[in-house]
This record gives structure tokens, C-alpha cells and sequence, in this order.
């Protein structure tokens, strides 16, 4: 029987001693693909206000049911908080459907399923891994202030910040800090909100990034922006969006063109503006 009554936040735990983050899945429906995104966001969160970027991943599967639907949001977040944050995943006690397809996704994106019987021998495999903290994770730049400059522009008159991503590449967490460092500094001093106007066109966010990616757009456009409408994002991009939106809260406002993401933003001014008269 499904356990879902239990809070995600009850399922979460670290042991400091272990560098081991515990998720206890046991008796879990992801029955959509929002029900996986709420859980992802809640770990994300849980990993970030512990201040450590590396753990062990510890995972409890008894009685887990992941259905069809939920499969790839379950996947690609599962890749996304891997590349960011583990150290190693150890996984235990999973139904022969659900094993399978975690051998099935193992095979696929060439890396150890990890899959124990029980908790026991599954920490004893943790006790193998080797530490990646002893040396802390950092990435070199691979862009200058200058590769931000000239993507961003500010027009005072329509309060439209434009953001172009257009064939860029975010390899990394280092890349997203980079740009956003950037980001966060002009609306510091312009002193204003300003509606986000952002070409995806031939963007890159690869998986190792995406976590970071997320934050900090989030952090973004809750301290500057009016309303963010994005454009020409490829279809893996797209679908990331798309997942995050379900449990965030927040409308993608995906449109295949300029003309038409300019259209929206106009939409959204006016949708401002009535419910907000005074500011006529």
C-alpha cells in the first residue's frame, strides 16, 4: 500500500559521519511526473540548507511504485541530483519491476545501479566508496565577464531585460554562478524589476548544471523579475522547463518565436496593469 500520507520531509535524512544523505522511498506511489518533481525539489532544497555540495546517496525502495508516466521526470531529475551532489548512490530493497528498470536506466547512461537486498549490506558499500571531499570540487571558468556583457540588455523603456542564451553552453555549476553573478549585479543597480525576455536558441544546460540552473533562475526571478516569457528552447530544454514548472509553481511560458514571446510579455503587462490600476 502507497505511504504518501507521510511527509517528503520525514523521508529525508543526513548522518553526518557516514557524508550519507538517506531517502526512504518504502511504500512511495510516484504516480506523475509532479508528484516526482515536488520530491526533487524538496531534496534539492534539504541538500542546499546543509551547506555541503557532496554526499552519499542512500536509498530505501521497499515497496516503491514508479509508473509509467512518472519514469522519465523520475530519471532525469534522478541524473540531475546525481551529477550535482553524489558521491556514489547505494539503492536497496526494490520491487523486481522497479530494479529492473533502474538496470534498464543503468545500461543506458553507463553507470552503477548499486541495487542491494537490504540496508545493511547497502551501507556496507557505501563504507567502499571513496570521499570526494577531502579535495573541494572546483571548476574552471570557461567564460570571461565579456561572454555575459554582450548577452544582456536592458531597455528602460519597455522594462524588458533580454537574455540571450542562444548557443551557449552551461557545462557546469561554476558556469550558472558565473552568469548569474552577472545577472544579479545589473538589476542590483538598476534598482527595478523588469520583465525576462530569454532565447534558448541552440542552449545547453547539460545535467551536471541543471540543479544549479534551477536555483538560481528561481532566486532570480523572485528578487527581479515582473514576469520571464523564454523562447526557441530546444526540446530537451524544454522538457526540463516543463518539469520544474509542474511543482514550482510557475507558468513556463514557453513560445517557439521572438514576436511571440514579445506578445506574451505584452499580455502580462496588461494583466499587471489591471490589477493594478494606480499604475496607469
Amino acid at each position: 500500500m502507497a505511504d504518501n500520507m507521510r511527509p517528503i520531509a520525514d523521508r529525508v535524512s543526513f548522518h553526518n559521519a557516514l557524508q550519507c544523505m538517506e531517502v526512504d522511498f518504502s511504500g512511495f506511489h510516484f504516480d506523475t511526473s509532479e508528484t516526482v518533481n515536488t520530491v526533487y525539489d524538496h531534496i534539492e532544497e534539504r541538500i542546499a540548507e546543509t551547506g555541503e555540495e557532496r554526499w552519499f546517496f542512500l536509498i530505501n525502495y521497499s515497496a516503491c511504485r514508479i509508473d509509467p508516466e512518472a519514469w522519465i521526470a523520475y530519471s532525469r531529475r534522478g541524473k540531475a541530483l546525481n551529477l550535482a551532489h553524489s558521491q556514489g548512490s547505494v539503492r536497496f530493497d526494490a520491487s523486481d519491476e522497479t530494479r529492473a528498470q533502474i538496470e534498464r536506466d543503468a545500461n543506458t547512461e553507463n553507470f552503477d545501479a548499486n541495487l542491494f537486498a537490504d540496508r545493511d549490506h547497502a551501507l556496507e558499500r557505501i563504507a567502499e566508496l571513496p570521499s570526494q571531499r577531502r579535495t573541494r570540487i572546483s571548476h574552471d571558468p570557461n567564460y570571461c565577464q565579456a561572454d555575459f556583457v554582450r548577452r544582456v540588455r536592458f531597455d528602460p523603456e519597455t522594462v524588458i531585460m533580454d537574455v540571450d542564451f542562444s548557443h551557449f553552453t552551461f557545462y557546469h555549476s561554476r558556469d550558472v554562478d558565473d552568469f548569474y553573478d552577472y545577472l544579479e549585479e545589473r538589476i542590483i543597480e538598476s534598482d527595478r524589476r523588469w520583465f525576462f525576455l530569454v532565447d534558448y536558441n541552440g542552449c545547453q544546460i547539460m545535467p551536471a548544471a541543471w540543479v544549479r540552473y534551477a536555483f538560481r533562475g528561481k532566486r532570480l526571478n523572485e528578487a527581479g523579475s515582473l514576469g520571464s516569457v523564454r523562447y526557441a528552447a530546444g526540446s530537451e530544454t524544454e522538457a526540463d522547463i516543463r518539469l520544474r514548472a509542474e511543482s514550482q509553481g510557475f507558468r513556463p511560458n514557453i513560445r517557439n518565436t521572438r514576436a511571440e514571446a514579445l506578445e506574451r510579455i505584452e499580455e502580462m503587462r496588461a494583466e499587471i496593469l489591471a490589477a493594478q490600476p494606480h499604475l496607469n
